[in-house]
């Protein structure tokens, strides 16, 4: 029977186990994926399984990195979202987040764009570092995504995004991912992109319940994440809990695009 052990085929006999294998191949291994599970206990291994064998506090080598931090994936979604090319319009608290969640699953290729630089009340809800201010949000995220995922493709672009620059910056993207602060520009991307599907963001602020933040469907392609209705305004800040849902929703939402399953 033929398996995947780290992301690439081998052939096994039938009725081998888990157990048997890591005995056989890695028997140092103390972190047992299958099926994109950690389990402890032992399990017969059939046709088309995925495994992975870690050891804890090991470097793996390069050829297995990549493999290794796709391993609680389910099996598929890594060969599936490797292929794909994701924008992202805006680097803030929504978009360096979305950025952060998709490098981690191995989006295939990012294209990030932000005029912005990072500055002191960023540090409160964006995915910056004390040591970055004053940076290009294109620069500072990039730098930590390469340290998070160095196999996914970044292109960053410091430039604002208008009417004019959107098609030849977020042309070849499979979705595209809304995470502007002001509505003016919001409404700008809603308008202006043409062709993939929109995941946009409205109504993170504040601290009230996660739950009143949805996924809501509009027209054949718009996804809009929020509650719809919790702007910024004084006495409603915004902070890293609701706007961390908000742009985990976002990544779903992208991920679920994807795979087919929107």
């Amino acid at each position: 029977m033929t398996i995947l052990l780290n992301e690439k085929a081998i052939e096994l006999e039938a009725g081998t186990t888990l157990f048997q294998l890591r005995d056989r191949l890695k028997p140092d291994a103390d972190v047992l994926v299958y099926n994109g599970a950690a389990v402890a206990d032992d399990v017969p291994l059939h046709e088309g399984d995925s495994v992975n064998l870690i050891q804890r506090g090991g470097i793996p080598c390069v050829e297995e990195l990549e493999a290794l931090m796709a391993a609680r994936h389910t099996p598929g979604v890594h060969a599936k979202i490797k292929q794909a090319t994701v924008g992202i319009a805006g680097l803030g608290g929504l978009g360096s987040s979305v950025a952060v969640a998709l490098a981690r699953i191995g989006v295939g290729r990012l294209i990030l764009a932000d005029f912005d630089v990072v500055e002191p009340s960023n540090l409160n809800r964006q995915q910056y570092f004390i040591d970055q201010l004053g940076q290009p949000k294109t620069e500072a995220l990039l730098a930590n995504l390469r340290r998070i995922n160095p196999y996914v493709t970044y292109d960053a672009h410091c430039v604002r995004i208008a009417p004019d620059n959107i098609g030849e910056l977020f042309g070849e993207v499979d979705v595209m991912v809304e995470a502007f602060d002001r509505a003016d520009q919001k409404a700008m991307l809603l308008q202006s992109f043409q062709g993939a599907p929109i995941v946009a963001a409205s109504g993170m602020a504040g601290y009230g319940s996660g739950e009143s933040i949805g996924v809501r469907k509009m027209g054949d392609r718009v996804y809009i994440v929020g509650d719809l209705e919790t702007g910024a305004a004084p006495g409603c800040g915004l902070m890293a809990p609701r706007v961390g849902i908000a742009a985990h929703m976002q990544a779903n939402v992208v991920l679920r695009i994807l795979l087919g399953e929107e």
